[in-house]
């Protein structure tokens, strides 16, 4: 009787179960990330943008990051080459992730593919991957976590773009701390992994030294091929996972 009490439990969910524990999953990205697009949104009416504008590049480009590196260079005399490769220098490790986790989505039609990897954001490729060890991924419960966290942060992007000149200085608020907490969070979840410490310590010290000696937003891209150069380096055999 246990036994089949077991497999009972553990068997295969419905459509409908995998669908919001892919929001479950979902609430604690938008709990974190929430603060960081309502000070986008303010901060995009602050540099000239419109509150349209503000949720059409939210809604289009879809990264924290990315976006914020455009509103800055929006407001000087620099040719859109050159922000869109800089927004590109920011978004670069989504080419990464899409690598790394491209092989879980290959089953799936063209069509799911494209819009799963249009949704892949660091938290999603994090949850996405984190579930990929232990099972497939169900393309209803990656899109039930990815759209209810690109909703949320477009629809808070457009109540940051209204109501953000209330707040006379976002920044003095400190919530926009609470992303990298996130991000923290995330990385320690992969601590179990083969040569996760060098990894981690190569590309934290790489993106420091290119932060400081080639600049911003570079050093994103640089820390993140500083990781992967050492751990293609490192032979597979002396990559031994902890107990």
């Amino acid at each position: 009787m246990p036994a089949e009490i077991a497999i009972q439990t553990h068997g295969p969910r419905s459509a409908r179960a995998e669908f919001f524990d892919g929001v479950r999953r979902g609430i604690p990205i938008v709990v974190a990330s929430s603060p960081f697009s309502l000070l986008f949104g303010a901060l995009a009416v602050d540099n000239g943008l419109s509150a349209f504008d503000a949720l059409f590049m939210s809604m289009t480009i879809f990264g924290g990051a990315s976006q914020m590196v455009g509103i800055e260079l929006f407001g000087h005399s620099i040719a859109p080459w050159l922000i869109v490769l800089s927004v590109f220098a920011v978004n670069f490790r989504h080419v990464l992730y899409s690598a790394a986790i491209g092989r879980h989505f290959s089953h799936w039609s063209i069509w799911r593919q494209a819009f799963a990897y249009f949704l892949l954001t660091d938290p999603q490729f994090a949850e996405a991957e984190t579930r990929a060890q232990r099972e497939k991924i169900p393309a209803i419960w990656y899109f039930g976590m990815g759209v209810f966290i690109y909703i949320c942060w477009n629809v808070a992007t457009l109540i940051g773009a209204l109501f953000g000149k209330l707040i006379p200085n976002p920044y003095a608020l400190g919530l926009d701390f609470l992303l990298p907490i996130y991000f923290l969070g995330i990385v320690m979840g992969f601590r179990k992994r083969p040569m996760w410490l060098p990894i981690v310590l190569v590309s934290g010290v790489a993106s420091i030294a290119a932060y400081k000696f080639v600049g911003s937003p570079w050093h994103v891209s640089l820390g993140a091929l500083a990781g992967i150069s050492l751990a293609l380096i490192v032979p597979p055999s002396a990559q031994k996972a902890k107990p």
